[in-house]
């Protein structure tokens, strides 16, 4: 990919919109550079490569639910998508209804997989989901 264009960063974050809001790893996985860096939050150590990211994703589809993200803004900067969002989802152990508004930096590499994520969010449990079940914890016995 030689130059990126304002349409490649609106793909970039649909894809990544699908992936999250339907809970696929391997969809999330396709969006990275094997070697890439991500840090949700700006004082942890990133995750990196793809065990860690994966991990990540993982995660996501074990404990949300009824995941929504959209893009509020999108910029440009050469090979750089930078975006304010916002995003909601249902912790699958209690119901607890999460919304979030962040902004992230996608640092794409030349054949437009995401090198390196910065994300800065903030996140709010807004009520419950009436809608969504909590589901049962067991204990190590798997009772």
């Amino acid at each position: 990919m030689t130059t990126l264009t304002h349409g490649d960063a609106q793909d970039l974050l649909e894809r990544y919109k699908r992936a999250w809001e339907r809970r696929d790893p391997d969809l999330a996985m396709e969006l990275y550079h094997a070697e890439a860096e991500v840090r949700l939050d700006p004082f942890e150590e990133p995750a990196r490569g793809t065990n860690e990211i994966r991990a990540i994703w993982n995660d996501v589809a074990a404990t949300q639910d009824h995941v929504e993200f959209d893009a509020e803004r999108i910029w440009l900067v050469e090979r750089t998508v930078l975006t304010s969002w916002h995003a909601a989802f249902t912790r699958r152990s209690n119901a607890d209804r999460v919304r979030i508004r962040g902004f992230s930096m996608f640092e794409l590499d030349d054949s437009g997989l995401i090198q390196r994520v910065r994300q800065w969010a903030q996140a709010r449990v807004v009520g419950r989901d009436s809608t969504h079940r909590a589901e049962e914890v067991s204990d190590d016995d798997g009772r």
